[in-house]
This record gives structure tokens, C-alpha cells and sequence, in this order.
């Protein structure tokens, strides 16, 4: 009985980290969006902005939602796009 209650704890604290986790990439998302529209620079894709924040907040996901990994990982490729997108190839300002 004590276990079971320690292992409930443990997963509610962790499941908690995740969405903490999630919601500062949501968060970044969205201040690197409107950094980069108040610079003028190209945002890329309204859909891979509005595709993640979607994926954060509808209930169908690829794991559970007390499992926040691929909420996670979704926010770090629409942050990776978006940069990408903006940035210079390497050598290019060379």
C-alpha cells in the first residue's frame, strides 16, 4: 500500500515536470514568433507554429498526456523550424 502511494507521487511529479517543461517551450514558441515578426524576419509556416501549439492543447496525442514527451518534442521542431528558417547557412555571412 505505501509503495503503490510512493509510486503515485513519483509519476504525478514527474508528469508534472513534463507539463512545466512543455509549457516554458510553448511559451519560447511564442515569444520567438513575435520576436521574429516584430524584426521583420519570415516566421516560416503558420502551420508549424499553430500545427504545435494545437498538438500541446488537443486531447489526441501520440502517448498519454500525463506523458508530455512528444508535446515536447513537437515544440522543439517547431522551434527548430522556425530559427532554421530565419537563420543564414553556415558560412554564409563569411
Amino acid at each position: 500500500m505505501e509503495g503503490t502511494t510512493t509510486l503515485l507521487v513519483v509519476a504525478a511529479v514527474i508528469a508534472a515536470a513534463l507539463l512545466v517543461a512543455a509549457l516554458v517551450l510553448l511559451v519560447r514558441l511564442v515569444r520567438a514568433r513575435r520576436t521574429l515578426r516584430r524584426a521583420g524576419l519570415p516566421t516560416g509556416s503558420r502551420w508549424v507554429f499553430w500545427g504545435a501549439v494545437l498538438y500541446l492543447v488537443l486531447p489526441t496525442d501520440l502517448l498519454p498526456d500525463p506523458v508530455y514527451l512528444d508535446d515536447i518534442g513537437v515544440l522543439l521542431l517547431a522551434l527548430r523550424s522556425m530559427r532554421a528558417r530565419t537563420l543564414p547557412p553556415d558560412g554564409a555571412g563569411s
